[in-house]
């Protein structure tokens, strides 16, 4: 009797079993995959300043040497114009190392750590940091831009007999942010 009822729980509970190893969410960045779309908001001190369609497309490349996926980036309306088709290659999936190919010699790393993605650059005299997290059935997407000037330094000090490093602040410029949904 305990045998049946042993066999009789494993064949209800076997399916079940099966569909949650299925279900089971994939890495990064396949669990990332699609085409995602929705609106850019960019943010000054004065408050918002602008709001534009954006799209991010994260396709598998399968005739890539080494594991890569499209990272096409489309701001605006205009599809061609707003248009990065750029190439998110693995550098090393195990430490979260990718890095975005932006196919004209710009080449970026990029670190999964968390369960979010993050690029953090200097360009032109302004430090960009990006961030992408994936919530449930969203990408939330970030760009914090600010200075690469500090505008205060602190410490550099003893204090209480004990020797305080110099810490720099830097101003934070603009601040854009996008809630992208799998179209």
């Amino acid at each position: 009797m305990k045998k049946q009822k042993f066999a009789l729980a494993l064949f209800f509970l076997l399916p079940s079993i099966f569909c949650f190893s299925q279900n089971e969410e994939r890495p990064f960045p396949q669990s990332w995959e699609g085409k995602w779309s929705g609106l850019i908001e960019i943010f000054k001190d004065t408050g918002k300043v602008q709001t534009l369609p954006m799209q991010l497309h994260i396709l598998p490349i399968d005739s890539a040497a080494v594991p890569s996926w499209t990272w096409t980036i489309i701001y605006g309306e205009d599809q061609e114009s707003g248009k990065r088709p750029y190439e998110l290659v693995t550098l090393d999936a195990t430490k979260g190392h990718y890095m975005i190919d932006e196919k004209n010699s710009i080449k970026m790393e990029g670190y999964f750590i968390g369960g979010q993605f993050y690029q953090w650059f200097e360009v032109q005299g302004n430090r960009l940091l990006i961030r992408a997290d994936k919530v449930g059935a969203s990408i939330v997407w970030e760009i914090v831009v600010g200075g690469t000037r500090p505008v205060s330094t602190t410490g550099d000090s003893t204090f209480d007999n004990e020797e305080i490093p110099p810490v720099l602040t830097y101003e934070i410029g603009t601040v854009q942010r996008a809630l992208l949904s799998r179209r």
